[in-house]
């Protein structure tokens, strides 16, 4: 997978229980977050530091959607707990994270950013190691020959 590729098309439940499917959800860019796991340290301080960002992604025309191979139980609480306003995805079966390259070895999330455009291209992937992160200043740096 690489920029430029078409990005495949998915259907996850998100923390409500809510289907998700990507390209019917392209009515802006969208930044896929794959994190490896609610409720610790580096995941809560990056998904917080997003969500505290989310009015600068919006201004940009980019919807934040996180996915972690967490339960819908799971995000429910996690987002609950940090009052995020975006969308959490549960990719149990880690058919998602998969086809996005978004694996470790042992079969966990990593911490893995994708920017999709409305006609479903991949135009920047951030891959960051797991105890680091991007932050939202970052990446909007980073990507905006795209975003602005």
């Amino acid at each position: 997978m690489r920029e430029g590729d078409i990005a495949p098309n998915f259907r996850l439940k998100d923390q409500d229980g809510n289907d998700f499917e990507l390209y019917k959800n392209l009515t802006a860019k969208i930044l896929l977050i794959f994190y490896p796991k609610d409720n610790t340290p580096v995941c809560s301080s990056q998904l917080s530091e997003y969500n505290s960002n989310i009015n600068e992604f919006s201004r940009h025309e980019i919807k934040l959607v996180g996915i972690s191979t967490d339960s819908v139980i799971s995000h429910l609480g996690f987002s609950s707990n940090l009052k995020l306003k975006f969308s959490l995805l549960s990719d149990i079966d880690k058919s998602v994270s998969k086809k996005y390259k978004a694996l470790n070895l042992f079969g966990i999330n990593k911490r893995k950013l994708v920017l999709i455009s409305i006609d479903k291209k991949i135009l920047w992937i951030g891959n960051m190691l797991p105890v680091n992160y991007l932050k939202s200043g970052e990446i909007l740096s980073s990507i905006k020959r795209f975003a602005l």
